[in-house]
């Protein structure tokens, strides 16, 4: 029993390091492909701790699922948001506090549910993936159409409020779990929502406690870690705490598809988007480079031979797919090469390897090096519990959202005391009249 829940414990917190890391790495990339990549690291980790030979074998197939899941939401902007919760009054703060819990809850709820609903499939049991895609696609425009362009109800003035879109593809997602019974899935996509939604908030708290401290730090980078973290979590208890059918194998096509998508499509746009020449000029000015193009070409060889390396021990990796052993290590090595990949294409992008200079991005180090060695502790597969009644479940789930709110409107009250004016607020509303801006 000791050693049971020694291992539940080390597995999660592997699995929460791994996806604050990835997602603080995400922080430099941005946007959906960032997103995914940090998305498919995380769910790399939580296949590695459960030992799941069925979940094993499929491994390229579900990490491209959490990978779309978790990518998907990156369209959101929440830029204005986090500003609004460095505010000086209760209704602008506690707004940007709720709004970032709804938008890292659509984060995790689109990100474990989307892993959920590929992890139940079963030999009996096969979502109709076409019917999923469409009803989210639809159910996205629709709200979005509805609440943006009908109700006016603009979450971040005058950014994007693609949230609404990510929220009707959220509702579509639960409707179909909910026709289809997919109870497993539907249990990982709420309590890796609370995870990551609580997460979002949290950090944008610790970004302001932070910022009035006067150290010279990340902070922004603090609230990223934390949906990733708490999202984590929210992932790994939603998957320990039920029991999952066997999965079938799935068809060696269907593999190379998803490691195309992950291992291909996701590193090229990032690496296309970030590594551009303005970037990388002004990365060379800032490190006063005598020859600009020379560094462009330096930096691209980098990043080629590394990205070489790593899509070459990844695409060993498949060979183990349908036969072989120590099947778990090789997902394992799959998994460190994939997350250390994306933390070397950000050390290039800051110029560190060119020229060191310590950041608190060196902290992601820290962290991998700290998930190698709880790896080594790590004995045997992770048990999943019994499973909880639905109707259990949703009390429990009722009374932590209501949780959860109250904590975060007290630590609003707490937030707006705290500081004077800081840089990046922003005024959802005008408190003095009572207008929305």
């Amino acid at each position: 029993m000791v050693f049971q829940l020694r291992n539940n414990l080390l597995a999660t917190a592997i699995v929460m390091l791994t996806m604050g890391t990835a997602w603080a790495i995400r922080g430099s990339f941005g946007h959906e492909y960032g997103a995914a990549w940090a998305g498919a690291v995380g769910v790399l980790s939580l296949l590695v701790v459960s030992g799941r030979e069925d979940w094993l074998r499929n491994w390229p197939a579900i990490t491209a699922m959490g990978a779309i899941g978790w990518g998907m939401t990156g369209m959101i902007s929440y830029g204005q948001v986090v500003g609004y919760g460095k505010s000086t009054d209760f209704l602008n703060v506690s707004y940007g506090l709720l709004s970032l819990f709804l938008i890292g809850g659509l984060f995790g709820f689109l990100g474990g549910g989307l892993t959920g609903v590929m992890l139940e499939r079963s030999r009996t049991r096969k979502p109709d993936w076409a019917a999923l895609v469409t009803q989210m696609v639809a159910g996205g425009y629709i709200l979005w159409g509805y609440l943006i362009y009908q109700l006016e109800w603009y979450m971040t003035p005058p950014r994007s409020e693609l949230w609404a879109a990510c929220l009707g593809a959220a509702l579509a997602l639960g409707w179909f779990m909910k026709r289809h019974n997919l109870k497993n899935a539907w249990y990982l996509a709420l309590s890796t929502m609370l995870g990551a939604g609580f997460g979002f908030a949290f950090g944008n708290f610790v970004q302001v406690l932070g910022n009035t401290t006067g150290i010279a730090f990340n902070w922004w980078n603090v609230m990223e870690y934390a949906i990733g973290f708490f999202g984590g979590l929210g992932m790994a208890y939603g998957l320990f705490h039920r029991s999952w059918p066997t999965m079938a194998l799935l068809s060696k096509k269907t593999h190379y598809w998803a490691g195309a998508f992950v291992f291909l499509l996701v590193p090229l746009v990032t690496i296309t988007s970030s590594f551009s020449y303005d970037k990388i000029s002004g990365l060379g000015e800032q490190l006063s480079i005598a020859n600009p193009m020379q560094f462009y070409v330096d930096q691209w060889l980098m990043v080629t031979g590394i990205s070489l390396a790593a899509v070459g021990t990844i695409a060993v990796q498949f060979r183990t797919l349908r036969a072989g052993t120590d099947i778990r290590k090789k997902v394992l090595m799959a998994f460190f090469t994939t997350w250390i990949w994306y933390k070397l294409l950000q050390l290039i992008l800051a110029g560190t390897l060119y020229e060191y200079h310590f950041s608190s991005d060196d902290f992601a180090i820290l962290n991998i090096v700290t998930v190698a060695v709880g790896w080594t502790f790590l004995k045997g597969n992770v048990p999943v519990h019994h499973a909880v009644g639905n109707r259990t479940f949703n009390a429990k789930l009722i009374r932590i959202s209501v949780g959860i709110v109250l904590l975060l409107l007290a630590l609003s009250g707490i937030a707006m005391n705290i500081h004077g004016e800081l840089p990046g607020e922003q005024q959802r509303f005008d408190v003095k009249t009572e207008t929305v801006k």
